[in-house]
């Protein structure tokens, strides 16, 4: 029988995520919605294939390889695989500074 792991949302996961729809629903509530819906599944589908996705190419540069990430394009929904759990850590758009932002979160700097 297949191992299944638990998928637990950071605060910080859940409020990139809510931003995302909130921005994307001035326009389109619906849109916003469906995109709600795909992030969730795809996020979900962790807990019985954990280790999908890479592992985060800004973070492997640095030699750190415990972090992997699913994108939906442009979004990109990075998580860490515990021996239980698959940790959803944050949803970032790809259009961004993905380097400025992990390193601001990591850091605490204000950039």
């Amino acid at each position: 029988m297949k191992k299944s792991y638990d998928v637990r949302w950071s605060e910080t996961s859940e409020n990139d995520l809510l931003s995302i729809v909130e921005y994307i629903a001035i326009e389109s509530p619906y849109q916003a919605y469906e995109i709600f819906k795909e992030i969730k599944k795809r996020a979900s589908g962790l807990r019985t294939f954990p280790d999908r996705g890479r592992i985060v190419p800004e973070l492997l540069d640095q030699g750190i390889t415990l972090y992997r990430e699913l994108t939906i394009a442009p979004w990109r929904i990075m998580c860490r695989v515990s021996e239980i759990t698959v940790y959803v850590l944050s949803v970032l758009d790809s259009r961004q500074n993905v380097e400025d932002i992990l390193l601001r979160r990591l850091t605490g700097l204000k950039l």
